[in-house]
């Protein structure tokens, strides 16, 4: 049985209708995720669910103690609220079963026999059981622990970064363990590692889920379900986003051979409706009206088929538009860079270039520093230590609060300051509307002022009046956050066509991997490493490094004890290759090195040149990697001869 549905529901805003005649249905272990444009109805529906929202017409219904919970994208905390006081406070109806649980208990030494008593006993020992509400500090403890938020616990909430905010009222909801769980944008603010905690805490855990996110790997992980909101309506898929996409085309095929079948039969019919009076007259009258109906589904049904099309192309366009690494512009230069702040190395030795077509991603958890490099590439912080140029060129910044915006004006008014509906994109003249309906912004909108849109509406905003200048270089701190879908392909698509570097950071893995060509890794301590690896393959070896990390600590602390010396057999050469091996693949590590940091620092490529330096690394390569496997070999012939000729205890 459903814990919650929805029959025939409707609402609209005034004259706009949002939602009409929409069914919805929940079951126990659902993850439902919500996906749809900006302004097309996925917060009027999670609403509504959440039993928040009046609708106009149709049914909600939800069984009997079924308890939701909803995750806002802007959660409210009292001022001067610590972190642990903000995350107990999410479990006071808990904590009051509990005080009711034991005040129950003294009154019953006096009255055991009390049936009503020993009634309301029965029910919060049930109540506590159902929620494992016995032990609540602990559990408290525990989920400080787990969403990393131990050192905060004294802290004042106000006082944290967006992600750490998230990650408090994450583990509050959490804590709760309602019946259905609603999120909305859960991963904005989130770094990759928090989010991959979370995702394997939400499948352990066994929620039940409703969310709307823009984070695609995060939706083909979680969702059992993906539901679109469409034209006021809803369509639902299984699956996650890639098989919404593969399902799509699937429509688009069923669709196009319909369209095809139709056309055939409107042929034959045409030609019957040639015949004359006479003819007809003879037949159904009611053959003409199908007739006049099959034309209007042939004008209707390619406009369909090429809109399912279009988001498709925007789903999967990627052009490569590289240029060769020394005909490119320089933009920026760093030799060893240094960045502090307070007592916090942010920023230690970090060198590196960045030219003119770089797509590069900053990525790593927050607080790492990854702003602070934005704001040295923006000239609003200033290094301690190192060199640091600027080449002549002109940036593009949409940072993560959109604060350029003027609340005051309307749309029309952002886009032509001047007045008039003509709009300057990079030199060419256009009508602002035709320009913005790129960005999916209806007519009626363009007198709307800014105040009254949406969070991923002042977005599109953002970005429509961003990509109207001419730049040589877009700095994007968090784009994809407040962004649907369809907004964040149109980014995607802009981005793959802009002539010029782009340089962004982002949680978002799945927009990471298919725009970035670079990335910036903060590894903690001021460490940055450069990297040309796909995002989603880096995170992988990482887990996996780690696995074995923690598997050869293990195997080293309960190795056993060998208590027979015995020779191990070794041929000569084996043993002095055993030997000699380590302080070789030491000093060609190094001398990698060196050739790393020289390809780098354009005083020293200069002097040796560019493809002589390559080659020498390539060569340096080259000898490393089968010293290291020869290596690799002797250790497990090493491993095999103690399992067979040691006496082991």
């Amino acid at each position: 049985m459903a814990l919650l549905n929805l029959l025939e529901i409707s609402k609209a805003y005034e004259s706009q209708q949002i939602l009409k005649n929409v069914d919805f249905f929940i079951e126990k272990g659902d993850r439902i995720c919500i996906i749809g444009k900006n302004g097309g109805g996925k917060s009027t529906l999670m609403k509504i669910i959440n039993g928040t929202l009046e609708f106009d017409q149709g049914r909600r219904i939800i069984q009997n103690n079924v308890k939701i919970e909803m995750l806002n994208q802007t959660p409210a905390f009292k001022k001067d609220i610590s972190v642990k006081d903000a995350i107990e406070e999410e479990l006071i109806e808990l904590k009051n079963a509990k005080i009711d649980y034991d005040n129950l208990l003294l009154k019953l030494e006096n009255d055991f026999e009390n049936s009503g008593l020993l009634k309301k006993q029965e029910e919060l020992t049930n109540f506590l059981d159902e929620y494992n509400a016995w032990n609540l500090d602990d559990k408290t403890e525990r989920v400080l622990q787990q969403f990393q938020l131990k050192e905060y616990e004294n802290h004042p909430v106000t006082q944290l970064s967006g992600g750490e905010q998230r990650r408090v009222t994450l583990a509050g909801l959490i804590l709760k363990k309602p019946d259905i769980l609603l999120l909305d944008e859960p991963t904005n603010h989130l770094d990759v590692y928090m989010v991959e905690f979370f995702e394997e805490m939400l499948l352990k855990e066994k929620f039940t889920l409703i969310f709307i996110s823009h984070d695609r790997y995060f939706i083909d992980n979680i969702a059992t379900k993906t539901i679109e909101i469409d034209e006021c309506s809803i369509k639902t898929f299984k699956g996650g986003y890639e098989n919404y996409l593969n399902a799509k085309k699937i429509l688009i095929m069923s669709l196009t051979k319909s369209h095809n079948t139709l056309l055939k039969h409107l042929k034959s019919e045409e030609e019957w409706l040639k015949k004359g009076v006479k003819a007809r007259l003879k037949k159904n009258i009611g053959r003409t009206k199908r007739v006049y109906e099959l034309r209007e589904n042939a004008k209707k049904n390619p406009s369909l088929i090429n809109k399912i099309k279009l988001e498709l192309e925007r789903e999967q366009k990627n052009f490569n538009q590289e240029k060769s690494i020394n005909r490119q512009k320089m933009l920026f230069e760093m030799y060893g860079i240094q960045k502090k702040l307070g007592s916090k190395e942010l920023i230690t030795s970090f060198s590196s270039r960045i030219l003119q077509n770089d797509r590069i991603a900053i990525v790593g958890k927050n607080g790492a520093g990854k702003s602070t490099l934005l704001k040295i590439f923006l000239e609003e912080l200033k290094i301690d230590s190192g060199s640091f140029k600027k080449g002549e060129f002109k940036i593009g910044y949409f940072d993560q609060q959109r604060i350029f915006l003027n609340d005051d004006k309307n749309i029309i008014e952002t886009f032509c300051p001047n007045g008039g509906d003509r709009v300057d994109v990079r030199g060419q003249n256009m009508h602002v509307f035709g320009y913005l309906k790129k960005f999916l912004f209806p007519k009626e909108y363009l007198n709307k002022k800014i105040k009254l849109l949406s969070g991923g509406e002042r977005s599109r905003v953002a970005l429509a009046l961003l990509f109207t200048k001419k730049i040589d270089c877009l700095i994007l701190d968090e784009p994809t956050n407040d962004l649907d879908i369809p907004t964040i392909n149109i980014l995607e698509e802009y981005i793959q066509s802009f002539q010029g570097a782009v340089i962004f950071v982002s949680h978002d893995r799945y927009f990471v991997d298919k725009i970035a060509k670079k990335l910036y890794i903060f590894k903690g301590d001021g460490k940055i490493e450069e990297s040309y690896q796909n995002y989603s393959e880096y995170l992988s070896i990482e887990k996996e490094l780690k696995k074995l990390e923690l598997y050869t600590c293990k195997k080293e602390k309960n190795r056993p004890k060998i208590t027979t010396q015995r020779t191990i057999k070794f041929s000569y050469k084996e043993k002095q290759d055993y030997e000699s091996l380590p302080l070789k693949i030491e000093e060609l590590e190094s001398k990698i090195q060196e050739l790393q940091k020289c390809l780098q620092n354009p005083e020293c490529y200069q002097k040796i040149g560019l493809s002589k330096l390559s080659m020498q690394l390539e060569e340096k390569k080259s000898l490393l990697e089968p010293l290291i496997e020869h290596f690799l070999k002797l250790e497990e012939k090493i491993e095999s001869i103690s399992k067979t000729q040691y006496n082991i205890s």
